[in-house]
This record gives C-alpha cells, sequence and structure tokens, in this order.
C-alpha cells in the first residue's frame, strides 16, 4: 500500500473499532510484523503461497481465540 503499512492500517482502524479480528498475509515479513523470528504478541500472519485449506484454518484460528 503506497504511503502507510498493514500495521499502520490497523492501528488507525482499530482507533474506531478496537475488536476487529486481523490476519496479515504477506510473500515477506518487514520488522514491523516480525522481529528475529518471533512474531509479535497478538499478531496472525499467513505466508504466501498459501492453500485454499491453510486460509480457512487461519481464518478458523483467529475467529475461535478470545
Amino acid at each position: 500500500m503506497p504511503k502507510m503499512g498493514g500495521r499502520e492500517l490497523v492501528e488507525k482502524l482499530r482507533e474506531v473499532c478496537k475488536d476487529f479480528k486481523v490476519i496479515y498475509m504477506s510473500g515477506y515479513t518487514d520488522n514491523a510484523t516480525i522481529h528475529h523470528g518471533v512474531l509479535d504478541k497478538g499478531i496472525d500472519l499467513i505466508q504466501k503461497p498459501f492453500s485454499m485449506e491453510s486460509l480457512l484454518k487461519k481464518i478458523r484460528h483467529v475467529l475461535d481465540e478470545n
């Protein structure tokens, strides 16, 4: 996205609605999401390429989280 990353967008959207769920999707990970191979707390990420089954499992996992 020009001028803004996904994490920045989520922070702005959460100012309006704090409780929505997010799955980051990427072919790479940047320092805003991952540090030394460890995801920041509360970050759900699916790496490209992924299968429809993997996407559905990730969505189910995120929806089932408290």
